[in-house]
């Protein structure tokens, strides 16, 4: 039996990796903050699958609350790090609290949480997904601090990929482009058509194509690759 610890599981991503991932036979365990009604209804949709489905609360903006995470996991084969937000604006108009909130959340978090986790990984020869962005590999104006925390991400699976080789623990990252989920309700649709018209497939992914990119960093198609970033963005960067 295998077993997946997804955190953001109640976002539009980690959930469809969830599912996707119950799908194929894994147990998961289910990290949120907030969102305790959308996490009941995939708790019920993972289950009627057959497999088991564990929710753990924590906010991993507070470094913390890694050690109750931590404490919930026992069996572990991965870890798909998908907690996250943006915020738009310039630069200077960002405050110290919205900085520390995005490094905490994107950066020393992920990297508490999974060095905590390390020994269950290596023990099972286990896999590391980052879920970053395409801004985290060239950088958005009014979206410093966020391409800032998600390059950060990308170098982090850089150097452990390299660390853990040996061991036999994979590291990866995947970096979607606009995805349609709630994370794009911020903007106006006349900006959304924008941004459509940029990208040369000329629509954003959904949740389920992130999801299903996932599933083969973790299957044996992928027992090869390691310190990689698969670019999944429909052509918006090459």
């Amino acid at each position: 039996m295998k077993y997946a610890l997804i955190t953001g599981a109640s976002g539009g991503i980690g959930s469809s990796a969830a599912l996707s991932l119950a799908e194929e036979g894994w147990n998961v365990y289910l990290h949120y903050h907030s969102n305790e009604e959308k996490m009941k209804e995939l708790v019920h949709s993972i289950e009627k699958l057959g497999v088991e489905a564990i929710p753990i609360r924590a906010n991993l903006a507070i470094p913390k609350e890694v050690g109750s995470l931590v404490d919930s996991i026992f069996q572990l084969d991965a870890v798909i790090y998908c907690s996250g937000n943006s915020k738009w604006g310039l630069f200077q108009d960002h405050s110290e609290e919205e900085m520390d909130h995005m490094i905490n959340l994107h950066v020393k978090s992920p990297l508490l949480l999974i060095q905590r986790l390390l020994p269950k990984l290596i023990f099972r020869k286990g896999s590391i997904i980052m879920v970053s962005s395409i801004w985290g590999q060239i950088g958005g104006a009014c979206e410093v601090v966020y391409s800032t925390v998600k390059g950060a991400q990308l170098a982090f699976v850089k150097s452990l990929s390299k660390e853990l080789a040996l061991s036999g623990v994979r590291v990866n990252a995947i970096a979607p482009g606009a995805v349609d989920t709630s994370m794009m309700s911020s903007f106006t649709e006349e900006d959304k058509q924008a941004i459509r018209e940029e990208i040369p497939m000329g629509r954003f992914a959904q949740a389920a194509e992130i999801a299903d990119s996932i599933q083969f960093l973790l299957s044996s198609r992928s027992a090869y690759i390691t310190g990689q970033t698969l670019s999944v963005n429909g052509g918006w960067h090459t």
